[in-house]
């Protein structure tokens, strides 16, 4: 009974034009790195649920094809795949020397700016009424110390509003930049070649366009040009030219997961995500988690 009451205020609400966001619960986590999370309350996920119901397809119909993250039928092990690809025609079936430019933006969900959000969004939406519950949402937060910037993790909205942000810099690497082989999941991000000065050359440019058109910064210590016969480090994978291994780091996270936690749905769980690379004598060690347990 409360919950249809408080549902029906929330209508009236929105249709009133009343409705203003909630404040926020803060907690951390560790994936693996420290991460603030800000919960929103169950009214105002109802409000990111339907945002998300009403924009998710149209804006999903003009993403490129390579972008990965928070998307149906996309997700990480379709860009594992994608970047195994890819490495077999760059280095024409692993006979030739490929490099590999591989980018991060530094502290990217905390530095997403609100203006040039909602200017991108006005370039697509012309519902009055949706702008506004958009504009409410995105407003609802801000970085500390950052007014006007920053995104919350732990929004249904900031999955898609990210991926509507950065496709800004999709649409300019294909269709300017004109690059063929890139691959983007979230604010990670390749691009492969033959030609090692090349991508040499997108380096400046890249770092031009983030900075001016969307306020963001490559990480300096996350930028790299390397070989795939050296490994490339990407989606919690090291990349080699004919198979690919578990980070060193990902492998100690799950070990110690499975300590605290050996439950079979939990090592079903890792015995998945190892299927998807070169990993049986890890997946044999992961098994006997549950015997042991």
């Amino acid at each position: 009974v409360r919950l249809i009451h408080n549902l029906s205020l929330l209508q009236q609400g929105l249709a009133e034009g009343t409705y203003r966001h909630g404040a926020y619960i803060r907690f951390g986590i560790s994936d693996p790195k420290p991460r603030l999370i800000h919960k929103a309350s169950v009214r105002d996920r109802v409000v990111h649920h339907l945002l998300y119901r009403i924009l998710y397809n149209y804006f999903d119909a003009r993403f490129v094809y390579d972008s990965y993250s928070c998307r149906i039928d996309k997700g990480t092990h379709k860009a594992l795949e994608r970047f195994k690809n890819f490495s077999r025609a760059v280095s024409q079936n692993y006979t030739s020397t490929a490099w590999v430019l591989k980018c991060d933006i530094r502290k990217f969900f905390a530095n997403i700016d609100h203006f040039v959000l909602k200017e991108v969004l006005y370039q697509h939406i012309d519902s009055p009424e949706t702008l506004w519950l958009l504009e409410n949402v995105i407003d609802s937060f801000s970085t500390e110390g950052k007014a006007g910037v920053g995104l919350p993790l732990g929004n249904l909205t900031s999955q898609l509003l990210v991926n509507v942000y950065m496709n800004e810099f999709d649409q300019f690497v294909k269709h300017q930049l004109k690059v063929k082989h890139y691959i983007r999941y979230a604010d990670d991000f390749v691009f492969l070649s033959r030609d090692r000065n090349y991508l040499f050359s997108l380096l400046p440019q890249i770092d031009v366009f983030l900075k001016d058109r969307l306020h963001l910064e490559l990480h300096p210590d996350k930028v790299s040009i390397t070989t795939i016969a050296s490994g490339i480090d990407f989606l919690g994978w090291v990349h080699f030219p004919q198979h690919r291994v578990l980070r060193t780091v990902a492998k100690r996270r799950m070990f110690r997961a499975l300590g605290k936690d050996p439950k079979e749905a939990r090592v079903l769980s890792y015995l998945g995500m190892l299927s998807h690379g070169n990993a049986y004598r890890l997946s044999q060690k992961v098994s006997e988690t549950i015997t042991r347990s």
